[in-house]
């Protein structure tokens, strides 16, 4: 049996040093009990509760972190099989696949178009995370100037796929120094030259195998050979073998506590098709990959990719939101009209998107509803007549324009009444119910 919270609490030192990065050792055990935390973070427990606390503090899932100049890509620590029970923690990582074999001009040209992609979703800037870069060639040099030539364009995390040969796979890590790579991959046949390099550069190491006993097997020998973090490539390739044998993965790690397979997986979803591999790619977001190498880079296909696992990765009891405040859009003047709404970031976003494109120059306060929609808001008693007028006059709106009129969202023409005897001397006027309509109702009720 795991133990609780408070059992792990009585093993611990209990001096609230807060050297684990937690506050008191009461808030670290709570993240112990929840597999969030690893034992190794307190300095002060004593052999005898480390023996007692082993199975406790372990995660079921191996945290594993990539890392480089322009960031880190975090995989695993997961504790749900489904999002509604609690949430999703580490997003998987997106990476597009390149060999050295097209020549480091080329190279550069790929990682420097790729890196400079991003697209903005509802205010959050989205784009690849890093490259996946493989010893096509098999030549040392080939592969250093290669993993060199991406560098010199993108600081983004790398996996170096170099199993052909260990001299290879050196090659590639000198080249990547000052990071920390994904070495690709150990198998059943180069297992032992693949640990002694991963551990030698202090890397984390794939681990590849058809079958779950043969990933078992491998993992159990890499970790007593001397590397602990792990990542694991089940040999996946179609739609309906990714869902049984990654969900397996899961379960054999969250249900079953199953330590030789609680690591995070990557995946390969590549196809001829492009569309055929954005599908399987979203499959392997929801089902359960950390990280996913593509073959292709599209923007057209890789932004409903990112969008997917923004949205499952976020915390589906903490909204999305946006900072409360006066925002201005197509630089408003003092005859601009003035709308009022929440900081729920999906309404925020299309008001701010219909006026931008309508070309209204607009005041848009948005008012602190702790990430609640309109509706929602005022349903929760976090939207109204009080909250917007502390949000009107505090926002320095009134000293920006020449009139005292505000429109707020119809959905809440309810509080017009209210608002009118808080905001004293101010036209209220109802808005529409749906953002698209709002450039049509500038139009028809805005007069200066």
């Amino acid at each position: 049996m795991p133990l609780t919270g408070l059992e792990i609490y009585k093993l611990l030192p209990r001096t609230n040093c807060k050297e684990c990065g937690y506050p008191t050792c009461l808030a670290f055990a709570m993240k112990l009990a929840a597999k969030q935390a690893e034992l190794k973070e307190c300095p002060y427990v004593t052999e005898e509760a480390k023996a007692k606390l082993e199975a406790a503090s372990a995660p079921p899932i191996r945290l594993v972190t990539l890392s480089a100049e322009g960031g880190q890509i975090e995989i695993g620590n997961e504790t749900v099989l489904f999002r509604h029970e609690k949430t999703f923690y580490h997003r998987p990582g997106l990476l597009w696949h390149l060999r050295d074999s097209e020549g480091a001009e080329e190279l550069k040209r790929k990682a420097s178009l790729a890196d400079a992609y991003r697209a903005d979703y509802v205010g959050i800037s989205l784009g690849l995370d890093g490259f996946a870069i493989e010893a096509a060639s098999g030549d040392p040099a080939t592969f250093a100037a290669a993993v060199s030539a991406v560098r010199s364009v993108s600081k983004k995390p790398l996996i170096l796929m170099a199993p052909s040969a260990p001299e290879v796979a050196k090659a590639g890590l000198q080249a990547a120094a000052g990071t920390r790579p994904l070495l690709y991959a150990a198998d059943s046949g180069n297992w032992e030259a693949m640990a002694a390099v991963a551990k030698e550069a202090k890397v984390p190491l794939a681990v590849r195998s058809d079958t779950l006993e043969g990933l078992a097997e491998l993992t159990q020998s890499i970790v007593k050979a001397g590397v602990e973090d792990l990542v694991l490539d089940p040999g996946v390739s179609g739609p309906s073998d990714s869902l049984a044998r990654l969900t397996a993965l899961r379960r054999l790690a969250l249900r079953s506590a199953f330590r030789p397979l609680g690591y995070p997986v990557i995946t390969f979803p590549g196809r001829k098709d492009p569309a055929a591999e954005t599908l399987l790619a979203a499959e392997h977001i929801a089902k359960y990959a950390g990280l996913i190498v593509l073959e292709a880079f599209e923007p057209a296909s890789l932004y409903p990719l990112m969008v997917l696992r923004q949205n499952l990765y976020t915390d589906p009891q903490k909204p999305i939101q946006v900072q409360p405040g006066l925002y201005e859009i197509n630089s408003p003047d003092a005859k601009a009209p003035l709308m009022v709404t929440t900081n729920f970031s999906i309404t925020y976003f299309a008001i701010s998107n219909e006026v931008e494109g309508s070309g209204w120059p607009a005041w848009l306060v948005v008012c602190d509803a702790e990430g609640m929609s309109v509706l929602t808001a005022w349903a929760a008693g976090k939207f109204d007549a009080e909250r917007i007028t502390k949000a009107v006059k505090n926002s320095g709106v009134k000293d920006k324009i020449d009139h005292q009129r505000v429109i707020i969202p119809g959905a809440v023409a309810i509080l017009s009444g209210e608002l009118e005897e808080e905001l004293q001397g101010w036209q209220i006027m109802v808005g529409p119910r749906e953002a698209v309509d709002i450039a049509s109702y500038l139009k028809a009720m805005w007069t200066n």
